[in-house]
């Protein structure tokens, strides 16, 4: 099972190892098989057979993909943009395949968590990475309460509806700590802006895109 990082945005991220992986391979399991499609179609990696894996159905998925490994199949988990696994599907397939004693090769490659990192100007060491933070506003704050106390350097996806909203609840329950909104990483719109949550109220949150 190769375990492979695709672009975030732009296509140019692919690594060769990635692409010549992605080209060899029968079997590419995927979040959303359309996307994936188009997303070969676009990199020249050709057509291949795509297998649904989600949150919904990722256990009763184990025992197909361990039967097509069995038959010498070669299968990539890709993300539908990024590296599998962090934040995505894929973690129980990727440990029955190890259980079960079949080779879990990684390919490192494009990752927003890191990404984002990289360009923010915030400490980079210890760093939490959240995934997506709850909807619900108790929710938010129970999260973040863990870290209230705990200088880390908090990191995690928020859809444009909800930024607001956790960043008020950010604010109140960690205090006045810097921050760094990344959007549209990779992507023509790119943009990083940082500020202090304390100063919250002046920004212009009304922007496209994911953060």
């Amino acid at each position: 099972l190769w375990v492979v990082a695709v672009p975030i945005g732009n296509l140019g991220d692919l690594s060769p190892r990635a692409k010549e992986i992605l080209q060899e391979v029968e079997i590419v399991l995927v979040e959303d098989t359309r996307q994936a499609g188009m997303l070969f179609s676009r990199l020249g990696l050709g057509k291949k057979e795509f297998i649904s894996l989600f949150d919904h159905n990722e256990k009763n998925r184990i025992g197909l993909v361990l039967d097509l490994l069995q038959r010498g199949k070669q299968i990539a988990l890709i993300s539908t943009a990024g590296t599998p696994v962090v934040s995505d599907p894929g973690y129980m397939v990727v440990r029955a395949c190890r259980d079960n004693g079949y080779n879990v090769v990684p390919v490192p490659g494009p990752n927003a968590p890191i990404t984002a990192l990289m360009a923010s100007g915030l400490p980079p060491q210890p760093f939490t990475f959240l995934g997506f933070m709850p909807r619900k506003v108790g929710d938010k704050r129970k999260t973040l309460l863990e870290f209230a106390d705990i200088k880390t350097t908090l990191i995690f996806f928020e859809r444009k509806n909800r930024l607001q909203e956790t960043l008020e609840v950010a604010s109140q329950v960690l205090g006045d700590r810097q921050c760094c909104l990344a959007r549209e990483l990779t992507k023509r719109y790119e943009e990083l802006n940082c500020f202090d949550l304390a100063e919250l109220n002046e920004q212009d949150l009304d922007l496209p895109g994911e953060f």
